[in-house]
């Protein structure tokens, strides 16, 4: 089942910034991977997926929301989270709802496939598939941390993601991001 296995890099490169206890939002969570990631390092995790069968068995670790988030109203729309992660999806009409579930000083980890990407394989139709520097434009309001947009390996794949943070209430203290250590390129 799709979303089983082990968390994206990019996802535990950038977790680091969500605070200690923080409540993280899982958007198309499909199997639960980053889900059950965060659950074991101590975060109130809720998931959103369409697919009960992909949420069966991990209402024990989160809060699981059964919900057709492309055909119905955004269930969550009252709600804010330190985190919201989403990989491998996209659905333009749910920018608004995923920004204003953002908490102020919340971080945005989004990474899914980009433009090129139908040249290789699937997905394949632009709707599912970033334009140049989108996430950029969407993230236009927040704190950008960290920014890629290229190509992976192993299997090939066009990607753009991104790590962004909701600025903190005015007033309130700074927050300090302590960006990763980069490794040294490989020559």
């Amino acid at each position: 089942m799709h979303g089983t296995g082990l968390p994206s890099d990019w996802i535990t490169r950038w977790a680091h910034l969500v605070a200690p206890g923080g409540s993280v939002l899982d958007v198309a969570c499909g199997g639960g991977r980053h889900l059950r990631w965060f659950a074991a390092r101590g975060h109130p995790v809720t998931g959103v997926d369409r697919n009960a069968e992909a949420l069966a068995g991990l209402d024990t670790l989160a809060e699981c929301v059964l919900a057709d988030i492309e055909a119905h109203p955004w269930p969550l729309h009252d709600r804010q989270f330190d985190a919201v992660v989403v990989t491998n999806y996209l659905w333009r009409p749910l920018w608004p709802a995923l920004l204003a579930s953002l908490a102020p000083g919340g971080l945005l980890l989004y990474e899914t496939f980009a433009s090129g990407q139908e040249t290789i394989g699937r997905p394949s139709r632009p709707e599912f598939l970033l334009q140049p520097g989108e996430l950029l434009a969407r993230c236009a309001d927040l704190r950008i941390i960290g920014y890629e947009d290229g190509v992976l390996r192993q299997p090939d794949r066009f990607v753009q993601r991104i790590a962004a943070v909701r600025p903190p209430v005015v007033g309130a203290e700074p927050v300090r991001h302590v960006l990763p250590e980069c490794a040294a390129p490989q020559g």
